[in-house]
C-alpha cells in the first residue's frame, strides 16, 4: 500500500503505456497528426481516453454530454463504449480541428453515434435545458475553456440524471493550481472551481493525478440542480 501517488519516471510511463490497451491504428494516427497541430496540449493521453471508456461502460452509459472536442480521441473513446443506439452530444468552436475529428470517427466507425454541434458550448447546453432534458444524460466530459468550467459543470449537472457521472479535465494545470505565485485568470479559475466543488453537497468526488488531473463527481440521488444563472 502507498499513501502517496506515485512519481512516473520515464521508465515506468514508458511501461504504462506497454500495459495500457493496445491503440488502434485511428487512435495511433490521431496522436501522431494531432501532435503536430498547433495546441496540441489539449490531446488527452492515451491512458486517460482508456479510462474515459471504462468509465461510460462501467454505468452502462447510452447517453453522454462532451464539452470540448479538440481533434476528437476523448469523444472517440466514449462513443465506442456506447451501445450502437447510444449518442455522444458534442460540442466546440472549432470547425477546423473538429472536421478532422469528425473523419476520425467516420474511420473508426462511429460517427452515427456523436452528434457534433459548433456553437458556444453554453448556448448548446441551455438549449438542451430548455427543451426539458433534465435527468435525461448518463455521462459528461469538461474539457474546454477553463474560465468557464464551473458554468458548464452546473449546466452538465442539471443534465445528469441521478447516478450520472460527470469527468472534469486539467483540474490540476500542470502543477500552477499549487503554485501561489501563478495568479491568471485561468489558473485563479480552476482553483475556483476546485475549492467551489469540495463544498458541493450534490455530488459524490475525487480528484484523479491521471494526465494533467481528473475530477469525477456523482450526482446523488438526492441532488438539487438549480443552475447557476450568471
Amino acid at each position: 500500500m502507498s499513501r502517496k501517488t506515485l512519481d512516473l519516471s520515464e521508465a515506468l510511463s514508458g511501461y504504462l503505456q506497454q500495459v495500457q490497451p493496445e491503440l488502434s491504428d485511428i487512435e495511433r494516427r490521431m496522436l501522431e497528426e494531432t501532435a503536430q497541430l498547433p495546441g496540441a496540449g489539449m490531446q488527452i493521453a492515451p491512458e486517460q481516453a482508456s479510462l474515459l471508456s471504462v468509465l461510460a461502460a462501467s454505468i452502462g452509459a447510452v447517453h453522454t454530454l462532451e464539452v470540448g472536442v479538440f481533434t476528437g480521441l476523448s469523444t472517440l473513446a466514449v462513443a465506442r463504449a456506447l451501445p450502437a443506439h447510444g449518442r455522444v452530444v458534442a460540442m466546440d468552436i472549432d470547425a477546423a480541428t473538429t472536421e478532422r475529428a469528425r473523419a476520425y470517427w467516420e474511420a473508426a466507425g462511429v460517427a452515427d453515434r456523436i452528434e457534433l454541434h459548433i456553437a458556444p458550448a453554453l448556448e448548446t447546453l441551455d438549449g438542451l435545458l430548455a427543451a426539458g432534458k433534465q435527468d435525461r444524460f448518463d455521462f459528461a466530459f469538461i474539457d474546454a475553456d477553463k474560465r468557464n468550467y464551473w458554468h458548464y459543470f452546473e449546466r452538465c449537472l442539471a443534465l445528469l440524471r441521478p447516478g450520472g457521472l460527470i469527468a472534469v479535465d486539467n483540474v490540476l494545470w500542470h502543477g500552477k493550481v499549487a503554485d501561489k505565485n501563478e495568479n491568471d485568470a485561468t489558473t485563479a479559475a480552476i482553483r475556483d472551481f476546485n475549492a467551489r466543488l469540495r463544498e458541493d453537497t450534490r455530488v459524490l468526488h475525487a480528484v484523479v493525478p491521471v494526465g494533467d488531473g481528473l475530477t469525477l463527481a456523482v450526482k446523488r440521488p438526492t441532488s438539487s440542480t438549480t443552475r447557476d444563472a450568471q
